[in-house]
């Protein structure tokens, strides 16, 4: 019996408007393989290319989990779920999406809504099933449109996922565990911006002391600074082992252990 592993792989690590319009990253978001469970989250521009490139296969997708409607989260999420289900040949996978990315002006084409197995909309203090994995949703974030993050739970191992939104007070204690992945889109908190800056993620860290904390979703000022010089100086300077995402890098959670 193969032996079961946990990882992420990193289809993009691009945030932003100007990152994502130039690629200068890619903005495929994640793909999650929990033992035999395989999740997409936020397929944005390049989904599709970024995964087939890796030989993963979307028809083995058991879910595709949108954190928020906006286009760098979601633009490839029509093609990976026509990709996830074989055209519509075969009705399977679930998709979870906050309220706000259906309705009048949805993010998932009609005629595609009724290929997965079944839509959930996502709400504050959620708690949801793909498989034998579990997942929640704790606390609404500060963001332009309804935008969630993320707990998961697997046979194996618990991380968190702080996805876009701006510093509020209780936003930390929403995400405790032993590996936390924050989007950290700025450099610096001097724009009115509801995201993440380096400041906001040292303070994170700082309050957590995770084992683990993963930095990624770069906008162009945290690029032009060089991720991997600012992780290795958060590292010095938290106590935690600091990552910076790079475009295609596979992290293990049996690290964890």
């Amino acid at each position: 019996m193969a032996e079961l592993r946990d990882t992420i792989t990193f289809l993009g690590t691009a945030g932003a408007r100007f990152v994502v319009a130039r690629q200068l990253l890619a903005s495929g978001g994640a793909w999650l393989r929990f033992g035999d469970t395989q999740i997409l989250l936020d397929p944005g521009p390049g989904s599709l290319v970024q995964a087939t490139r890796r030989g993963l296969d979307p028809a083995r997708l058991k879910a595709i989990i949108l954190s928020h409607r906006h286009l760098d989260h979601s633009g490839d999420i029509n093609v990976m779920i026509e990709a996830m289900t074989e055209g519509g040949t075969k009705r399977r996978g679930m998709v979870f999406v906050p309220g706000d990315a259906l309705g009048q002006d949805s993010v998932i084409l009609s005629y595609l809504q009724s290929y997965p197995e079944d839509i959930q909309l996502m709400s504050e203090g959620g708690s949801y099933v793909v498989h034998d994995v579990h997942f929640t949703t704790p606390v609404r974030h500060r963001h332009p449109v309804e935008t969630y993050g993320f707990i998961f739970r697997t046979p194996r191992h618990t991380f968190s996922w702080i996805t876009d939104t701006r510093y509020f007070g209780d936003l930390a204690n929403q995400y405790r565990g032993e590996l936390l992945i924050m989007n950290v889109v700025r450099l610096n908190s001097d724009a009115p911006v509801e995201h993440l800056s380096l400041t906001d993620a040292k303070r994170i860290i700082e309050e957590l002391r995770p084992r683990i904390a993963i930095l990624t979703h770069f906008g162009m000022t945290m690029l032009q600074a060089k991720p991997w010089e600012l992780a290795s100086e958060l590292s010095g300077e938290t106590g935690t082992t600091v990552i910076a995402a790079r475009d295609g890098l596979e992290f293990d959670l049996a690290q964890l252990e």
